[in-house]
C-alpha cells in the first residue's frame, strides 16, 4: 500500500471513529430500516386483505411522501438514505472496516460500493419526489435497467452475471440467519437475555426473507437474459407479487413480508447496536 493510500485510510478511519460521523451513519440505518419496514407492513397488509401493496424501495417512499408532511417526512428520510450512501462509500474507498487485500476483502470493498450507489440513487429518486420532477408511480427500475443493459454488447451475460451475483447474495444471507455470525458486529453485551435473543431472531428471520427474495429476483434476472426480455426482470416488489401468484400464495407472501417487516426491525436495532468505526 503507498505512504498515500496509508494516510488516507489513516484519515478515513480516524473520521470513522469521531461521534458524529458515528451518528451520521446510525441515522442512514435507521432509514432504511424505516424503508423495509414500509414496505413489509405494505406487503403484509396485501396478504390478509387490508389494501397495501407488494412494493419496492421506491414505492415505500411514495407511501411516505403520501402522508400528511410527506414532503418532510421524505426529506429527512432522504437524509438518511444519503448518510447510508456515504457511509457505506467510506468503507469502500478508505477501507474503515480494515479488510485485507484478498479476494474476499477487495469483494467486500466492491458490496459496500454497489450498496453506496444504490442507496445513493435511492436518495436521489426521493430528491427528485420531494421537488416534483419524479413520478410518484414507482416505476419498474429493474426493467428499465434489464433492458439498458439488454440493449449492450454482451448484455445477455451481464445480467446473467447480476443474476448470479444475486444468487450468491441469497445464499450468503441464508448463511448469515444460519450461522449468526452477524452478531459479531453488534455490541449487545449490556442488553438483557430476552432483548439479546429479540435481536438475534430479528436478524435471522429478516436475513432469510431477504435470501428468499433475492434468489426470486436472481431467477427472473437469468430468465430475463435467456429469453432476451427485460419484463421478465422483476425487483423486490415483482418478488412479493409472485409469491402471493403462488399456490397458497397469500400464506407465502404473509410469511415473507413479516420477514422483510422483522429484517426493517433488525436495522432499526443496527442503528442503536452495531458496533462501528475502526472495530466494526
Amino acid at each position: 500500500m503507498s505512504t498515500n493510500m496509508q494516510t488516507a485510510q489513516q484519515h478515513g478511519q480516524h473520521w470513522a471513529n469521531n461521534e458524529w460521523a458515528q451518528r451520521f451513519a446510525r441515522f442512514g440505518y435507521l432509514a432504511k430500516g424505516i424503508v423495509y419496514l414500509i414496505i413489509g407492513i405494505l406487503a403484509a397488509q396485501a396478504a390478509v386483505g387490508r389494501g397495501g401493496a407488494t412494493t419496492d424501495r421506491e414505492g415505500a417512499l411514495v407511501k411516505i411522501i403520501q402522508q400528511p408532511f410527506g414532503q418532510v417526512l421524505l426529506g429527512i428520510i432522504a437524509v438518511g438514505l444519503i448518510s447510508y450512501s456515504l457511509w457505506n462509500l467510506a468503507r469502500a474507498i478508505l477501507n474503515l472496516d480494515d479488510l485485507d487485500t484478498d479476494a474476499k476483502g477487495i469483494g467486500k470493498r466492491i458490496w459496500y460500493a454497489v450498496i453506496a450507489i444504490s442507496y445513493g440513487t435511492l436518495a436521489w429518486t426521493a430528491i427528485q419526489m420531494i421537488i416534483g420532477s419524479s413520478s410518484e408511480s414507482g416505476g419498474n427500475s429493474t426493467q428499465d435497467w434489464t433492458a439498458k443493459l439488454l440493449s449492450w454488447p454482451f448484455g445477455q451475460f451481464l445480467v446473467i452475471v447480476v443474476g448470479l451475483a444475486f444468487a450468491a447474495a441469497a445464499l450468503f444471507e441464508f448463511y448469515k440467519s444460519y450461522s449468526t455470525k452477524f452478531t459479531k458486529k453488534f455490541n449487545l453485551a449490556n442488553l438483557d437475555e430476552k432483548m439479546r435473543t429479540a435481536v438475534i431472531w430479528l436478524g435471522r428471520i429478516g436475513l432469510a426473507a431477504r435470501g428468499i427474495v433475492f434468489g426470486i429476483i436472481a431467477y427472473f434476472l437469468i430468465m430475463a437474459a435467456v429469453q432476451h426480455n427485460p419484463d421478465k426482470a422483476k425487483g423486490l416488489g415483482g418478488a412479493l407479487q409472485q409469491l402471493a401468484q403462488q399456490p397458497y400464495g397469500p400464506w407465502l407472501l404473509l410469511a415473507v413480508a413479516l420477514g422483510v417487516v422483522a429484517y426493517g426491525l433488525y436495522a432499526i436495532s443496527e442503528a442503536r447496536f452495531r458496533r462501528l468505526g475502526t472495530n466494526s
